[in-house]
Formats: structure tokens, sequence, C-alpha cells
């Protein structure tokens, strides 16, 4: 008989998605057992852009950030994306790419940075090995599972020995990556375009800033004839890559040898001047699908298993770690006990509107750099500027990263109309809405500046009420943990600011989840706050017994 190891969740997968569930798990005192069937974290450069949101996640998580910031290029390398003839030829234009300054911080506290994968895996490995409620296993393989109404049991290769064991666990997260075994064994069907272009990816190493430092950027689209590709600046001192198309139905990936690599990188760059070591090549298929579902019974997909982006807005990474955000704290409710089984729908209800979203915009955004390309058919300059200056919202998506709301799932509406959706992703307006992230602004605590989103424990609700509303603490009691928040008497709100990003009367209250995310608002003071408080929580985790919930229980 096999070996039983027993945990409460099962995470498979120790991509960032994965390692990001079994931090925020272990900050909630629940334990975990990652297993990854690569033998080390990534070792090639992969996903890159870390978005505001995501490093504001890595914060509750725990996760060090002056180790994060110290792996981080200077945002001042980072700062441009230019179409070029060639690395060393003729700048066709330029622009901005993202918020990554000072202006920034009115929005959030952690600008996006740009960060590579197999840069940040190690720093989260590092952070989960010194958590005493997970344990990681790598070379460990996730093969199949089968399971009853009490947990899930899975059975798992470990490569080093050959042997098989079972791990039983009560939850288990399929982040097994974007042709996750766990999404195929539950019979989920990817939905969306599922070969939009293949690339050869080569990764190098090389110093290019005597090439480019001139001119430094994050991307650099190459347009020169036989040199149609993108240089991806993951380090402009050390670690680059290069993008070239390649068609698998005519070549043979076992052409793109380190020789002929090597050439097309050369090529690329337009000059010898600069010697590099190719280290890594593989190909790759862009996709554009969301998994029709992202749940069954007490199995669920987080990150690439759930969907697959075009790289074009850096979201595939990013919406991932939001997955883990949003689903963790529902875990643990249930756990604990103070939220119904229904709560777990709410993954998939708040979850899938998002990630078809970030699905369609960075398919625009990959269509939209074809724009460039007719241009330069034409060998009209004044086209090509244009063509450039249309990609300006692929490269500045605030509004996106965000700004995302959920319409339905774990929300009260407080009554008020919705405000008019942003007319762009470059566009963020903070709202207090119900559904959306709570706005940031800088208050004081306790005689020290901070976050307004360091108020919110990611074991409990919040209740920030205003300067008048000392009445709701008495209203918070119950079941549900909720703790409360008087601006004026436990923080100072200095200049108003947010006072008026929450939109509420000085008695009014703002009920916020442990993601974050504003789960109802009562905009001014009402007689009854104890009631309103009351069926407002009836809303957001309503217990209603339905074939699903009776199943897992």
């Amino acid at each position: 008989m096999p070996t039983r190891v027993e945990t409460p969740v099962l995470v498979v997968g120790a991509g960032p998605a994965g390692m990001a569930s079994a931090l925020l798990l272990a900050q909630l005192g629940i334990r975990s057992r990652i297993v990854e069937r690569r033998a080390t974290p990534q070792s090639a450069p992969a996903a890159h852009v870390v978005n505001a949101r995501t490093l504001e996640i890595f914060r509750v998580a725990g996760v060090d950030m002056t180790v994060i910031e110290a792996a981080c290029p200077d945002p001042a390398d980072m700062c441009n994306v230019l179409w070029v003839t060639t690395l060393a030829g003729e700048e066709l234009g330029r622009l901005a790419f993202e918020s990554q300054q000072e202006e920034a911080l009115r929005v959030t506290p952690t600008p996006l940075r740009s960060l590579s994968q197999h840069i940040l895996e190690p720093i989260l490995l590092d952070e989960l090995r010194r958590r005493a409620e997970t344990d990681v296993a790598y070379g460990h393989e996730w093969e199949s599972a089968t399971q009853d109404a009490a947990g899930v049991t899975s059975r798992i290769r470990d490569h080093a020995t050959g042997t098989v064991y079972e791990v039983r666990s009560r939850w288990l997260l399929g982040a097994d990556g974007a042709v996750s075994p766990v999404r195929k064994s539950l019979g989920i069907e990817p939905i969306g375009p599922d070969r939009l272009q293949s690339f050869v990816m080569i990764h190098f190493e090389a110093n290019l800033r005597p090439l480019v430092g001139h001119r430094p950027g994050i991307l650099y689209w190459t347009t020169a004839p036989g040199s149609i590709g993108t240089f991806i600046a993951h380090d402009i001192d050390s670690t680059w890559v290069y993008m070239q198309p390649w068609d698998p139905d005519h070549e043979a990936a076992e052409d793109y040898t380190d020789a002929v690599c090597a050439d097309i990188v050369r090529r690329a760059m337009g000059t010898d001047a600069h010697p590099f070591t190719v280290r890594t090549i593989r190909t790759w298929t862009m996709t554009a699908q969301v998994a029709e579902r992202y749940r069954e019974r007490r199995m669920f997909l987080v990150g690439d298993s759930a969907h697959r982006f075009p790289p074009t807005g850096g979201l595939g990474l990013n919406t991932g770690v939001q997955d883990a955000h949003n689903l963790m704290w529902k875990i643990a409710a249930v756990e604990a006990g103070w939220a119904p089984a229904t709560l777990l729908d709410t993954y998939d209800v708040e979850r899938r509107p998002i990630a078809q979203r970030n699905a369609d915009v960075s398919l625009q955004n990959a269509l939209r750099l074809g724009e460039v390309f007719q241009a330069l058919a034409t060998a009209d300059r004044a086209a090509i500027r244009v063509a450039i200056a249309n990609q300006a919202e692929h490269f500045d998506m605030p509004g996106l990263q965000l700004g995302f709301t959920y319409e339905a799932g774990a929300i009260a509406g407080d009554g008020g109309e919705k405000p008019a959706r942003a007319s762009s992703v470059r566009e963020y307006v903070p709202n207090a809405r119900p559904g959306s992230r709570i706005p940031h602004a800088w208050v004081t605590r306790a005689g020290a500046r901070v976050s307004t989103l360091d108020l919110f424990a990611y074991d409990r609700f919040t209740l920030v009420a205003g300067p008048a509303g000392h009445s709701w603490t008495a209203a918070a009691t119950g079941p549900v943990p909720i703790e409360c928040v008087v601006i004026g008497r436990d923080v100072v709100d200095p200049d108003g600011r947010w006072m008026k990003l929450l939109d509420i009367a000085a008695d009014g209250a703002v009920l916020v989840r442990p993601d974050q995310h504003v789960a109802w608002r009562s905009p001014r003071g009402v007689a009854d706050r104890a009631g309103a408080l009351e069926r407002a929580l009836a809303e957001i985790l309503p217990r209603r017994p339905d074939a699903r919930t009776e199943q897992i229980r």
C-alpha cells in the first residue's frame, strides 16, 4: 500500500500562482504541500512584468519587499519600448512603459516592476521554506486524484526514487501550468484560440549597455528584413531574450541549434561588436484561452491552468497571483466555519470574467501590433509614427491592473449607481463601490505613514467608519470576524483624500473583504447599524445549501 501524506491543501505546481497560494495559506495558519514535477525552480527568463496589484498581494503574503525591490532592475532602464531596425540601427519610434516612478505612489504603495520569473521564483521559494506551514517537493509529479465528500486523494510520483505515494487533502489547487494535467483530469476545456502564433525563445547572456545605454528600454522590436522579432531586456547588463516567429508546420525545433540562434541574435543586433552566450532555446505557442470553469467540487484551477494569455500586456503571471488572493481567504473561512461552503462558488463567478477580459485585451494588443508592420511596409514615416503611437494603451494599463471590479459574487450592493466604466484600460479611477479594490491613500497610524491597504488583515473583514461612525463598532459582532477602523480615531487621513475616495459621509462605513475588495458600503449612517450589517453579510456569505455544497461537506 502506498505511503500516505496528509495535508489540508495540496498545491500542484510551484510557479508564481502556486507559491503565492501556499504563502497566503501560511499567513492564514493553514498547512499546505506543494508538489512540482520540475526538479528546480524556473531557470530561464519567462514572465517578467509584475504589476502593482501583484506586488500589493506579495506584501499581504508576508514577502520581504526589500528583497523584491533589490532584485528588480533600475526602473530607469525599463521605462521605454522601442521600434528599431536592429538593436544597433535606426530608431523608428518609442513609447513610455507603464508608470513606475513617483507619480504611481498616488494610487499604489508598490508600483509595477520588471522582475523575471526565474529571479522571482527563488525569492518566493526562500519565503516558503521559512514557513513551518508549507512543504515543497520538487521532482514530485501529480498523476491522478479521486474525490469524496471529505477530501481528495492524489497519487504522486517521486522521480528521484521512482516511488509512488498518496496525498490526502481537503482541497486541491491545480496551479500546474498551461498544459495542466489537473485540468485535463477533470475534463475541463479551455475556451478560445489555441494557436495564434508560434515563437522560438532565445535566452542569451550579454552586457549590452554599451549598445543600448543611450536609449534604455525593456522591449525592442526589430524590423529589418530577415530580423523581425523582439528583444526583451530582463537586465540590460546581463540577461536578454530574443523572440522570433517560427512555423511548427514547416520547421523543426531541433533546427534551432545554438549556432543558428546565435546567428539570429547577431543579425537582429546589427553588430558583431558585443559578445554574448546563448543559454536556453525553447519554442512556445501564443494562445488566448480561459477554462470553461474553475472548480470541480474540492479541486480548483489557479493561474495558467485556468487561463492562457498572449504576453502582450504581461497579465498572465499577475492574473494567477490574483486568483490565489481571491481564493485562499475563502478556503480559510470555510475551514474555520465562519463562512458557508457556498462562498467557494464565488471564486469562479468573480475570477473568470476578469480572466476573460484580460485575455481579450491581451489578444487585442497582439493584433494591434500588426498595424506597425503594415505601416512599415508602406515606408511612410508619418504612418509609422502614427501606428506606433496607437500602441500606447498596450504599455500603460493601470485601469486593468488596479481597476478590475467584481460585478457579482461575495458582495452586497450599496444602492448607489454604478460609475461609468472606464473608457480605456489606461484610465484608473479609484472608487469604493462594492466589488472594487479599496482605494490606496497615505494615512497615519500610530505616528507612522502607511498605505490604507495595510489596514486590512487577510483573515477577517474590516469595517472602515467615518469620523462620526464610532457606533458602527458595536454593530460588528457575530460569528464573522470583523475588525473596525474609525478614521480620526485609529488612523489619520491628513488631507481627507481617503474619505473622498471612499465616498461616504462622516457617519458612513465601508465593509472590506480580506482580499481588500469592498464587500458593502453604507454611504451614510443608519438607525439600525447592526441590522444593516447583518443583512449585508447574509448577502455576501449566503447560506444556501445546494447539490455541490452538500457533496463536498
